[in-house]
């Protein structure tokens, strides 16, 4: 299985949306402490629509945490890099991270031993970002693609 990580995530309805990912794609959505919202909160809700019972999500204290859960590689997604996310091969149960949504992931976590690379979403030159959940999706879709699908129709 997939997984997806989101370091402690700062916007309820992009949570949402990863949560309804999540469900649709069969992936599990880490997500990293600390949390800018309660779980319960009304706009993560609304995001994820129906899909919350439906979805694999573990909250964890921290980043190690998260990481000991993953057996294959981490793939960081990082405006800061030069590899395309698509030049890289996903193994069926790696790590796609992706930072909090003002910032992006910092400095220490790009770092980390476990990260195997950086990537990044080609775009428009002199634009800062595209949406989080946005940017999960099309990363997502790439590994699943080289996976073949797993178990979606």
């Amino acid at each position: 299985m997939l997984h997806l990580i989101y370091f402690e995530p700062r916007i309820p309805g992009n949570t949402g949306a990863a949560i309804r990912l999540s469900a649709c794609t069969g992936t599990l959505l880490h997500l990293v402490e600390p949390l800018c919202f309660d779980m319960d909160d009304t706009k993560l809700k609304r995001a994820g629509l129906d899909y919350h019972d439906l979805a694999h999500v573990k909250v964890h204290p921290n980043l190690e945490d998260a990481l000991a859960e993953i057996p294959g590689k981490i793939h960081a997604f990082t405006g800061h890099a030069k590899l395309h996310f698509q030049e890289v091969s996903y193994g069926s149960e790696d790590g796609l991270l992706f930072g909090p949504e003002p910032t992006g992931l910092p400095e220490e976590v790009m770092a980390h031993p476990r990260v195997a690379d950086l990537v990044r979403i080609p775009m428009v030159p002199h634009l800062r970002s595209l949406n989080l959940t946005i940017s999960a999706s099309i990363g997502l879709y790439e590994a699943l693609r080289q996976n073949s699908y797993p178990d979606l129709v």
